[in-house]
């Protein structure tokens, strides 16, 4: 229930200049540099707004916003506006006036909305929930509209990021993958990435030098090279027999009585996308341009035209050594924070694989 504001001493050390102690536990925060205004959601449905002094060793109290009827999931605050947005338990994005501290609108769905993402020019709003939808709202003074949903997910969606330059979105799920979306160009999925082996707790992207960085609640960090041209994963297609060698797969009960034979188990080959069976996809393989940095399952055929090159790897992992819940990157200094749920917070130096440097901001690569 605690807040707590961190300096770094002439010794190195951090201490907390600032320890603050919440009605309820704290769930979210959002927190705006320039004006060190500090929004904090707590588990009671409250967003209790903070400045912090120009020394950081003082914290006021401005006001609270009764934003939700249960714990706040996401926090994110609109300065031209006036706007704090966030989303919450109780299944709704709402958004309040800042001067006023009154409601200005709500939109409900059909599951716990877990995460949020705002385009603040456009002002359109991402919220990611718990069913695996995200949804893609304009928030306008008192009224929203949906634009559209997007489906790519098999588990609920827990964390998302807006890059609103080349007006791409990364969504990461509890289903251990990443997904890449071109909202500008409409395209809806573009990219399927699976490097981690839990569920993806906070991703960011580095648009400068096209990189996106992933941290998963086992611990793993992965550095994606997102600046070449990768492969799409293609959609699975859907068969009663297998595609390779036309054995029909065991709910196929017409063909299986008219050959008189037993149906067989469906796969799909996941280079090509085909309903195979088990004995025409034996092999297994990486496939990183397709976002595949560990083995999946292919078909035979397409395991014989898979090069030795094809399977460099184009991410780098590394250990968080504790279970990642939320992530932060200050990508002019390549550093990052994480948190985790052993109760440490970790500082790291990411400028050896992030193409920056502490001194002079970001090289070209």
């Amino acid at each position: 229930r605690t807040i707590r504001v961190w300096l770094k001493r002439d010794s190195g050390q951090y201490w907390p200049s600032i320890y603050h102690t919440m009605s309820s536990p704290c769930s979210a925060m959002a927190y705006h540099h320039d004006s060190r205004r500090i929004f904090v959601g707590q588990d009671n449905g409250a967003i209790m707004e903070f400045h912090i002094s120009e020394d950081f060793n003082k914290m006021n109290f401005v006001k609270t916003y009764p934003a939700h009827q249960n714990r706040v999931s996401a926090i994110t605050f609109c300065l031209t506006s006036e706007w704090v947005i966030s989303t919450g338990h109780d299944k709704c994005v709402s958004w309040m006036c800042t001067r006023s501290g009154n409601m200005l609108g709500r939109h409900y769905f059909t599951s716990w909305a877990s995460c949020l993402q705002y385009d603040y020019e456009t002002q359109h709003a991402f919220v990611g929930d718990y069913s695996g939808q995200i949804t893609l709202l304009k928030l306008e003074q008192n009224t929203c509209s949906v634009i559209t949903t997007l489906k790519g997910h098999e588990g609920s969606i827990t964390s998302l990021w807006w890059d609103p330059v080349q007006r791409l979105l990364f969504s990461g799920a509890s289903d251990h993958s990443i997904i890449m979306w071109d909202i500008g160009g409409r395209k809806g999925r573009t990219l399927l990435l699976q490097g981690h082996h839990d569920k993806v707790q906070a991703i960011c992207y580095i648009q400068l030098t096209r990189q996106l960085v992933s941290c998963s609640a086992d611990g793993g960090i992965a550095v994606w090279n997102m600046d070449i041209s990768r492969e799409e994963a293609p959609q699975w297609l859907e068969s009663d027999s297998c595609q390779k060698c036309e054995q029909p797969f065991f709910w196929n009960i017409k063909q299986m009585w008219d050959t008189k034979t037993l149906g067989l188990r469906q796969h799909h080959c996941r280079k090509c996308g085909q309903a195979v069976c088990g004995k025409c996809s034996t092999k297994r393989s990486s496939y990183p341009i397709m976002g595949f940095e560990f083995q999946v399952r292919v078909c035979d055929s397409c395991f014989e035209s898979i090069k030795d090159e094809d399977r460099t790897s184009l991410a780098t992992f590394h250990e968080g050594k504790h279970n990642i819940s939320h992530m932060s990157m200050d990508i002019s200094r390549g550093l990052m924070v994480t948190c985790g749920s052993d109760r440490i917070v970790k500082i790291w130096d990411m400028t050896p694989v992030v193409g920056c440097s502490l001194a002079t901001g970001f090289s070209s690569r």
